[in-house]
């Protein structure tokens, strides 16, 4: 990972490792999931077409979870409340949104396990993981998929995402829900009105002072209803700190269950949300698959939901 900073750079050559075949080893649920969204059964034929998609997104993007297939693991599935965010986003009107959407695997499994298409919008800083999305996933206006909205942009911007307090029952959004998502250009036209989010991978790649002022934008996101939430996932630590793998030069500020849940209660105020956090160990052994050779400090994940009172 690259230092925490404002942006999302490519990481450094010194860190690019060449891409491997043997990183492809989906779970049958995953291998299942691909062969509904693709029409592609055959086993051969869908490793051939997600390897070439993969070398393609990985000569622009050479990021270490495009190279180990982190795009075709279904990380929102596996969090612990995730029923809960079928249950608020499969209401009339709800809005989910996928925030560093990456090739959408995660946005598309809620989709497929019935949150309505229409009312998904996807994010990313990058405009051209939308087209790649749709290249892996052999999207056609028969995919369920299909009617999902996407927008590019750079939530650290105030014009793309401004902080504004969250909203409650007694201050609600003074504009109305967008009637359709396909025109939203700015995640400012959905302030108040979002009934769930997801951010996965996302909140380690900025150093601590960002991770806390997006959080606070986030929030001003959210609808005052009870039950809205955000769901996500990201680099952590049993104690908070940085994580600096041996021998590198890179460092990711990592929160743990404790600071997570503070920090979400300061911002909506103790007693408005119930925060759950927890670390697990990655995959990829010590070395994050050979990224980083001779590591030895165990990445760990922090998975984590805030839902609102």
């Amino acid at each position: 990972m690259p230092e925490p900073t404002n942006k999302v750079p490519l990481p450094t050559r010194e860190y690019v490792k060449p891409l491997d075949q043997a990183f492809y080893n989906p779970d049958d649920e995953a291998k299942e999931f691909f062969k509904l969204e693709t029409g592609v059964e055959d086993d051969k034929l869908l490793k051939d077409h997600i390897l070439a998609v993969q070398a393609k997104a990985f000569k622009e993007y050479p990021y270490p979870c495009i190279r180990v297939f982190e795009f075709m693991k279904l990380k929102i599935a596996r969090l612990p409340n995730y029923q809960k965010l079928l249950d608020v986003g499969k209401k009339p009107g709800a809005i989910f949104l996928d925030l560093g959407c990456c090739f959408g695997n995660d946005f598309r499994k809620a989709i497929r396990d019935g949150i309505p298409a229409e009312n998904v919008i996807a994010s990313d800083l990058q405009e051209a993981f939308w087209p790649l999305g749709k290249e892996l996933f052999k999207i056609t206006p028969e995919s369920k998929s299909y009617g999902a909205s996407f927008i590019a942009g750079d939530v650290t911007k105030s014009e793309f995402l401004a902080m504004v307090p969250p909203f409650t029952k007694d201050s609600l959004p003074t504009c109305g829900r967008p009637k359709d998502l396909q025109k939203v250009k700015t995640l400012n036209e959905l302030q108040g009105h979002v009934s769930a989010i997801f951010a996965g991978a996302f909140f380690h790649l900025f150093k601590e002072e960002m991770q806390t002022e997006i959080a606070r934008k986030l929030a001003g996101l959210l609808s005052p209803e009870p039950g809205s939430m955000l769901l996500g996932m990201q680099g952590g630590k049993k104690e908070v700190g940085v994580w600096n793998p041996t021998g590198s030069d890179r460092f990711m500020f990592c929160h743990s269950p404790e600071s997570w849940r503070e920090l979400w209660e300061n911002i909506f105020g103790k007693g408005n949300v119930e925060v759950h956090a927890r670390i697990r160990k990655e995959e990829g052994g010590l070395d994050f698959y050979g990224t980083y050779p001779g590591n030895r400090e165990q990445y760990q994940v922090l998975e984590w939901s805030v839902e609102r009172k």
